[in-house]
């Protein structure tokens, strides 16, 4: 069962759901609206080998915006540390962000419980594209779980803005 907006901030409130900083005008009917914060990541490897550890160029999107390239992939994260011991977080892409040819997950949305930190986002545009720090650019959703709950434990659980993959270490 997905929780209603007003649902969310009730959890907020009662320390069921972890947003912050949290702003009541980014509440909608079903979800809440999160925001690019200002780093961005970008590897230097023209291949990428998951066996081994990636080199990356960090770089600070300006107020006055960065313009993102096709065929580049782009870690970002979001300003918000979101996350819960209770709900399940599902992010997704406003459709306005869509609807502009931007991706900001290429992968699943879905976050473990227990994860309460800034999230990765994994920007591609289809075409130049301008990006602003501060920019509305998701919504999490908060689901209901059903079962035993276990929280997360893994290697992204100390997450503060882009991270890169750590996929390496499962060659270990």
């Amino acid at each position: 069962m997905i929780l209603t907006g007003a649902e969310i901030k009730v959890q907020v409130l009662d320390r069921k759901i972890h947003i912050f900083p949290f702003d009541d005008a980014n509440l909608n009917p079903n979800s809440y609206n999160f925001r690019l914060g200002n780093t961005l990541k970008v590897y230097k490897q023209k291949i990428l080998d998951p066996a081994i550890p990636l080199e990356f160029e960090e770089m600070i999107i300006p107020e006055e915006g960065f313009i993102l390239q096709p065929n580049q992939l782009y870690l970002g994260h979001t300003i918000e540390e979101m996350g819960s011991d209770f709900f399940v977080p599902i992010m997704q892409a406003r459709s306005s962000i869509g609807r502009l040819g931007l991706y900001i997950y290429l992968n699943s949305g879905l976050g473990d419980l227990g994860f309460k930190k800034q999230w990765t986002l994994e920007l591609h545009a289809i075409h130049p594209l301008k990006v602003y720090p501060g920019m509305k650019i998701g919504q999490m959703l908060f689901w209901k779980p059903l079962g035993e709950i276990n929280l997360y434990q893994g290697k992204y659980k100390d997450s503060k803005g882009p991270e890169i993959s750590q996929i390496w270490r499962d060659f270990r």
